[in-house]
């Protein structure tokens, strides 16, 4: 089709990009509000740092549950259904969320807004289980392009929740639930530009393939990678609510339910090995889910921290400002897939590997800023980094394996997001608790004994650590430089240090990532190069 590049397959294939565009634009607003509250929350309800991270995790968690789900059914229930689906998610997330009141005690409030964070993310990621395999089917001859496109809408709302948090939060002093409310607008919007439209069938599902045939690439090694994210969700992620909601901390704490996650996330590899008639799989799909695990920890998690990280090393209004900049250099430069893909050469896994060593260097640079131009640049290397990993590495999964259908690419976002939530978001709270406490205690012993947190935090299997409490901080900053004490300067000072050092270790991450890709690229390099693979007998 020699038009397909730029009308797609279906002539309403336009309308159904932008309608997919607003959805996940809704979702970038209510987490970009989300992320710039964090100080709010913390103030009136005195969490930790990992509790923040928690809750900023289960934004990514029951992203996973929604889009897993959402991309094995799809076929079968079709995309109006799971539209609708989504949309009672966003508005029942509102009501839940918005029951944390001023006064309530800190478990209950974590309660309330860990479970309205997680079915935010459940009504964002069955959103993308339609407008993923959606925009891949609707243009085969350019995926990393549109991808990108559909993408951008997420830096976007970045861009806005950026902007309404100024105007509303800093600017008129508005309360932090009115806010965070904005998000339905778009949802709204998106609702109806989808309603009534038809809905093109993936490649897979004309050829007639079963979900056993479109599992099979997943296969044994893949449903394993989903296992051990399923274990942690129960243990680390739920293991915490349950342990607030019932106040039983032992129990969910303890061998039990490390047992039963543990039963679970074999539960689920075993069913999805079962599915796929125990097929092995395709070693580079597992490689794929594994690397993008490593892009939601080092993007999603990062940028719901960055914020708050920025705010102790700068000031809050400046890092707001950043924040906003960097998410619309993102959103422009998303438009340039083609550019970069088809006219300057640089095949997919090129591209993620240039990204994947800018975004190593960007939070290098970011973790030794001490001016707003200097944050202003280093935060330029690191958002031009971030920007193509995550549409990008979905089109490569449709472009190997369209065999799997929505399925593939559904189960690496779901596995991205989780491990946002599991491991980039509560990882870098827990970095941070950790290294702004050994900063204090090293600094000013008497200090931190004042100053410590009543909560410890621990994460995986690293070592149990008590940071700085986060509303004597929080009074600490309010204090004009000029006037603090001695020890609230210390308090200050080891939470900025803190902050860099966690930036630093996240940068190992992005690391890692670039090893990878090379590894690919010379794999493929070794078959003849990057080549879109289409199923046998397919018309595009």
């Amino acid at each position: 089709m020699s038009n397909g590049n730029d009308k797609g397959i279906a002539p309403n294939a336009k309308r159904l990009l932008w309608a997919g565009f607003m959805a996940i634009l809704a979702a970038g607003i209510g987490f970009a509000i989300r992320g710039a509250i964090f100080s709010d929350w913390v103030e009136k309800f005195n969490f930790t740092g990992l509790e923040v991270g928690l809750i900023n995790g289960a934004g990514f968690t029951g992203f996973c549950f929604g889009i897993i789900v959402g991309g094995v059914i799809v076929d079968k229930v079709g995309y109006g259904k799971l539209v609708a689906a989504a949309f009672a998610f966003h508005v029942l997330s509102a009501f839940v969320t918005f029951g944390a009141t001023d006064g309530m005690a800190t478990k209950t409030a974590f309660v309330y807004l860990w479970a309205g964070t997680f079915l935010f993310a459940v009504a964002n990621g069955t959103l993308e289980a339609v407008a993923n395999p959606l925009v891949a089917t609707l243009f085969p001859n350019n995926r990393t392009h549109y991808l990108n496109i559909l993408h951008a809408s997420w830096p976007a709302g970045m861009v806005l929740g950026g902007l309404i948090h100024t105007a509303l939060g800093e600017n008129m002093n508005l309360g932090w639930k009115l806010q965070l409310g904005c998000f339905l607008v778009p949802a709204v919007v998106y609702g109806v530009m989808f309603l009534g439209q038809s809905f093109p069938k993936s490649e897979a599902s004309q050829k007639g393939l079963k979900l056993g045939e479109m599992l099979k690439d997943v296969g044994v090694i893949g449903a394993a990678v989903m296992g051990l994210f399923l274990f942690l969700f129960f243990k680390d992620g739920l293991g915490p609510l349950l342990a607030g909601f019932t106040g039983n901390e032992a129990v969910f704490k303890g061998t039990t339910w490390l047992y039963t996650s543990m039963a679970i996330g074999v539960g689920v590899w075993f069913a999805f090995s079962g599915a796929s008639r125990w097929s092995v799989g395709a070693p580079l799909l597992c490689v794929l889910f594994i690397v993008h695990a490593l892009v939601g920890a080092v993007e999603l998690g990062t940028d719901g921290w960055i914020q708050n990280i920025e705010g102790a090393i700068l000031t809050p209004v400046e890092a707001t400002r950043l924040f906003i900049f960097t998410s619309a250099l993102m959103f422009a430069l998303r438009f340039c897939g083609h550019f970069i893909e088809h006219k300057l050469g640089l095949k997919p896994v090129g591209i993620l590997l240039c990204c994947a060593a800018l975004a190593c260097v960007g939070l290098i640079l970011v973790s030794g800023v001490t001016t707003f131009s200097g944050a202003l640049l280093a935060l330029t290397v690191y958002a031009i980094g971030k920007t193509f990993f995550w549409p990008t590495m979905l089109a490569v999964a449709s472009d190997r394996f369209p065999r799997c259908g929505a399925v593939a690419i559904s189960i690496m976002g779901g596995i991205g997001m989780m491990s946002a939530g599991l491991v980039g978001s509560p990882g870098l709270g827990y970095a941070k608790d950790r290294f702004a406490g050994q900063e204090l205690a090293k600094a000013n012993p008497q200090a931190y004994a004042e100053y410590q947190s009543a909560t410890p935090s621990q994460w995986l299997v690293f070592t149990e650590v008590k940071g700085i409490d986060g509303q004597k901080l929080e009074a600490a900053k309010k204090v004009a430089e000029a006037q603090r004490t001695p020890v609230q300067k210390a308090v200050v000072e080891a939470d900025v240090q803190g902050a860099r050092l966690t930036l630093k270790a996240d940068s190992f991450i992005p690391a890692t990532m670039a090893l990878i890709y090379l590894l690919v690229l010379l794999y493929f390099k070794s078959i003849g190069g990057y080549k879109p693979v289409r199923i046998e007998g397919s018309g595009h």
